[in-house]
């Protein structure tokens, strides 16, 4: 083993005498590189929509894609509108106006509906008409009067285009299932620049229409809320809900935060090298291998096709602030040898001191990155995939780019001051001595500190809230809270009702069962999520039949007469409205039912579809097949994902981890032994979220694979060299005493570093990257504790027994 090492560490020296040779060519070659990954960067996009975080082969998805292509979109934009005079003539004309001006101005607009043109059924002498609501205009006090009645009394209207006082109505926005095959710099262009992507540019028009781009959404909702910001008013405040709106809020506020994260990562990474270092070339070369690591992956994202999405949106800033820590492994041996060696010798010598160190820890931290790529939520396997090919490009970058720079770079050899050398020695020495002295208080502290944190795992929870991540006074968040609670509910669960034939929708039974289904969902408000509204091809033949018969109340039911249905149908088609289009097929073989509920976490989801499922297959049996769909059914997808995915990704990485510190040490036992500085810490970071009660989501998911795979850096570095001066001198102390001197400070700068560039994420206006920030940090800082006092302590227990003697120095 210790042949091997040998071998590889002067392969390194080796390696980097013909790097210093050729930098000229190196650094040219480095130059074109960055310049090819530039011109890729336009071609990079952004997709920030709920479906995005499936996979496309996701069984939920296919369903919600079929349901869409069958239906439309059910993911609406729903326009509140709260007056104490809804049915006066101002407040019509009013509502007339903005009905008109976001039918005229709003793109890809599907359908708009409001009390202006809600499907108004009535019987006539010689059959039926479906007309708008307010296709006669109310002339008079009493027509209004009259308009109210109606209105209040018609339960297709209840809780969908008013509130059940009065005081609320709505108007519902459905956009286009598919965009037109036009340029990204369309008509809405000018509504703002705050929808500027990652990276500067615009997508390129397809050959033939697809689903609506990320772009065009957002053009969509700043449209919207331009229309809106003319009508506000006093007595006609509008509140603008619905999963696009805050999809695009969330959008918008986290990529205003990830810019800002951009900049201080730099910002604190340059202050950090710079304080370590004193040296310009030591702060502008790292910076400049990081970057170009960073715009590489980027570019490489562009090149397969891969959209930037929510979870991949901290890749910049964890790239920035992970990929840095290779350099400063080597410059810190690099100057240190330069007291003592030319540049040349003192470059060639650090490489060949941490080449084979850094070469480790970058495996080790982009296998702990690579398990999120077996996640079965889409954008955190692209994050998985994608920062672990950042790191290994950083690791790639560093060790061919950075020697050519500095053996570019006319170098003076500077000593340490003083004062920070024996600052520094003082430290080191204080956790050499409680290592060596006090090791088995050290394992008692920690083993009390695991039993606590293995209690608040037990209480550990999960949550996808995309809603809650938002500041509580965002503009969406109070919109929705006003629609849940006036309208009763801002989202929907659709569940497809397959008969199996054509026209058999025809069938009463069928029918009857639809409205059983809805009745009883409706009564039902014992469940953690009231249902709002239940809406299906039931209320429009129900419209029907009692028009048919003098527009009585009592009539407003399904008819049992099977001869009629087909009839009334007809008679609906041929009135000249094409609602039916929107709940059944041109079959009459497909149902949609839709169900409204108001917004809440996915986790509370997940229960009531499992209820609706049931007690739909209960009531019809193998009459139908039934198929649940729709945004909430894809929340609860989500949220379910998102726990398998979390498991998975931290079996994999902590056991492909562990299997690569015992090949890296060459000894199970120690291997094992030196993983537990490592789990530990990331124990204590899952545990203080269970104390707390802050739950698990889609970002706080990460940080246990994120963290062990950069904490186990520190321990890979650590052991590598105790190992070494423990054969050298043969003594546990002078082993854990110089290691801590050479590679500590090291150790203790990245780490820094590292939990700085996470801790800026707690900068952010969204809770979700607060909290993904802090508890990282945290996790990391937990860690370097944890090397520099548990895993000394662990191997001084292991150096006291002949056994652990024997492999430590089997190297």
């Amino acid at each position: 083993m210790a042949g091997i090492k040998k071998k590889m560490e002067q392969a390194f020296v080796v390696f980097t005498e013909k790097i210093i040779a050729w930098r000229w060519g190196f650094i040219a070659l480095m130059v074109v590189l960055a310049v090819a990954a530039v011109s890729r960067l336009p071609q990079l996009t952004i997709d920030m929509s709920d479906e995005g975080f499936l996979h496309p082969n996701d069984p939920i998805l296919k369903a919600y894609t079929e349901f869409r292509e069958q239906f439309g979109r059910d993911d609406l934009i729903v326009l509140t509108i709260n007056s104490p005079q809804v049915f006066s003539q101002d407040f019509l004309l009013k509502l007339k106006k903005l009905h008109t001006t976001l039918e005229d101005t709003v793109p890809h607009l599907n359908d708009i509906t409001s009390m202006v043109n809600a499907r108004n059924t009535r019987g006539v002498v010689d059959g039926i008409i479906v007309e708008d609501l307010l296709e006669n205009w109310p002339a008079d006090d009493a027509a209004l009067a009259e308009l109210k009645e109606r209105v209040l009394t018609n339960p297709l209207y209840e809780n969908r285009l008013i509130s059940e006082d009065g005081t609320y109505t709505t108007l519902i926005l459905q956009t286009d299932v598919y965009g037109a095959a036009v340029a990204d710099d369309e008509a809405l262009a000018g509504f703002g620049d705050d929808d500027v992507g990652l990276v500067t540019g615009k997508e390129k028009a397809s050959e033939k229409p697809g689903y609506l781009s990320d772009i065009q959404r957002g053009n969509i909702v700043m449209a919207v809320n331009k229309v809106v910001a003319e009508f506000q008013g006093a007595d006609f405040q509008i509140y603008i809900a619905g999963s696009p709106v805050v999809t695009h809020t969330v959008k918008k506020t986290m990529r205003q935060d990830m810019m800002l994260f951009l900049r201080l990562a730099i910002l604190v990474i340059a202050l950090a090298l710079f304080l370590m270092f004193r040296r310009l070339s030591a702060v502008i070369y790292p910076l400049v291998v990081v970057v170009l690591s960073l715009v590489s992956i980027l570019a490489l994202m562009a090149v397969f096709g891969v959209a930037v999405k929510l979870p991949t949106m901290i890749l910049p800033s964890f790239i920035l602030a992970v990929g840095v820590g290779d350099s400063v492994h080597i410059l810190s041996i690099f100057f240190h040898n330069l007291r003592t060696c030319d540049k040349n010798e003192a470059l060639a010598k650090a490489m060949g001191h941490s080449g084979l160190a850094i070469v480790m820890t970058s495996l080790t931290t982009a296998a702990g990155l690579a398990s999120f790529s077996w996640a079965e939520i889409a954008p955190v396997a692209d994050l998985g995939i994608f920062a672990a090919l950042g790191v290994m490009l950083a690791l790639l970058y560093t060790i061919i780019f950075l020697p050519a720079l500095l053996a570019a770079t006319p170098l003076r050899r500077r000593e340490e001051g003083a004062e920070d050398k024996g600052r520094m020695m003082a430290v080191m020495d204080f956790f050499t001595a409680l290592a060596t002295v006090k090791y088995k208080q050290v394992l008692a502290v920690s083993a009390v500190l695991v039993v606590l944190a293995a209690i608040g795992l037990s209480r550990l929870t999960f949550s996808h809230n995309i809603l809650s991540w938002l500041p509580e006074d965002m503009p969406v968040r109070t919109a929705t809270a006003v629609t849940d609670a006036n309208l009763k509910g801002s989202v929907t669960l659709e569940l497809v009702l397959d008969t199996g034939k054509e026209n058999g929708l025809y069938d009463p039974v069928v029918l009857h069962k639809m409205a059983q289904l809805a009745a009883e969902l409706e009564e039902n408000q014992d469940n953690a999520i009231p249902v709002g509204k239940v809406m299906s091809v039931v209320d429009i033949i129900k419209e029907i039949h009692q028009a048919l018969n003098e527009n009585r109340p009592d009539f407003y039911v399904v008819p049992d007469d099977a001869k009629l249905i087909p009839q009334e149908f007809l008679l609906f088609e041929n009135s000249g409205s094409d609602d039916l289009e929107d709940v059944v097929d041109s079959r009459f073989q497909l149902a949609r039912i839709t169900i409204k509920m108001p917004w809440q976490d996915a986790m509370k989801y997940v229960p009531i579809i499992s209820q609706v499922e049931t007690r739909a297959k209960e009531i019809f049996g193998d009459q139908v097949q039934i198929t649940t769909t729709g945004i909430m059914a894809l929340f609860g997808r989500i949220i379910y994902a998102a726990i398998h995915s979390a498991a998975l990704s931290y079996l994999i990485a902590f056991g492909v981890i562990t299997v690569m510190m015992i090949f890296l040490i060459g000894s199970v036992r120690l291997g094992i032994l030196c993983m537990i500085p490592n789990l530990a810490p990331i124990a204590a970071t899952l545990g203080l979220m269970g104390w707390i009660g802050l739950p698990m989501d889609m970002f706080t998911m990460l940080i246990g694979s994120i963290a062990i795979g950069i904490a186990v850096d520190d321990t890979v570095h650590f052991v590598y060299n105790y190992r070494r001066y423990f054969s050298e001198y043969g003594n546990n102390e002078a082993a854990i005493h110089h290691s801590l001197h050479t590679v500590g400070r090291a150790m203790l700068t990245t780490t820094v570093v590292l939990s700085l560039g996470f801790f800026i994420f707690m900068f952010a206006s969204m809770s979700n990257l607060f909290y993904f920030g802090l508890l990282t940090g945290i996790a990391l800082l937990l860690a370097l504790a944890a090397d520099f006092m548990l895993a000394p302590a662990l191997l001084t227990l292991a150096a006291g027994s002949a056994v652990g003697r024997a492999e430590i120095l089997n190297r």
